[in-house]
């Protein structure tokens, strides 16, 4: 699973080469940040910074990257992806005194804690691809239809959604996340779209919307 140029920046690392460790952090920035702002509670927006997540991410991953180098559980991006909810579940616990559920059906015991993407959180993320003045102003009523109509989703099925178009995970990354083989992350997948095809064509004004 682990991409070329990451295998080999990882093989350096391991002949304790730091300049490679750093490489590593900054060539998956970009992906953690999709991560953290995907997936950081609406209710600490606000209160905490998305950069100052992934900043405590890299800094985590620094004092572990010589146990993870040692014996590798999972692929980088991935372990990366798990300090990160890792840090969001404590920010959960530190400011609002919960712990963000799991959405999943099945849950990979590699992967651990993990914060879902809220049906809340995929409404906005697809009501922001509405930019026509008529739609903005239909905005409100429109979200919460589309968050009402998106629970009614399987759990599982709007996670795979969060994981492939939203993280941009890749297949095989979405089935290790979700602690299932690739064939049954594909059906799901698969499953997961149509319903949400479904529900797009029911919500007033969202039928318009191009989903790939």
């Amino acid at each position: 699973m682990e991409d070329p140029e990451i295998a080999r920046q990882l093989e350096r690392a391991r002949g304790g080469d730091r300049n490679a460790v750093g490489a590593l952090f900054e060539g998956q920035r970009i992906r953690l940040e999709r991560t953290v702002r995907l997936r950081l509670d609406r209710r600490l927006r606000g209160r905490v910074d998305e950069a100052d997540v992934v900043q405590d991410t890299f800094l985590e991953a620094s004092r572990r990257i010589e146990g993870y180098l040692e014996l590798p559980t999972m692929p980088f991006f991935l372990w990366l992806r798990f300090l990160a909810n890792q840090r969001l579940q404590a920010l959960c616990r530190e400011h609002l005194g919960v712990r963000k559920r799991d959405a999943r059906r099945e849950v990979s015991i590699a992967e651990g804690p993990h914060s879902e993407a809220s049906s809340a959180e995929i409404a906005a993320r697809l009501m922001g691809k509405l930019t026509t003045p008529s739609q903005a102003a239909m905005r409100a009523e429109m979200k919460a239809c589309l968050t009402q109509a998106l629970e009614s989703m399987d759990p599982g099925d709007r996670e795979i959604i969060a994981l492939r178009h939203f993280e941009e995970l890749r297949h095989a990354e979405a089935a290790h996340v979700l602690g299932i083989d690739e064939s049954a992350a594909s059906k799901r997948y698969f499953r997961a779209i149509k319903r949400l095809k479904e529900i797009l064509d029911r919500v007033p004004g969202m039928s318009a919307l191009s989903w790939k």
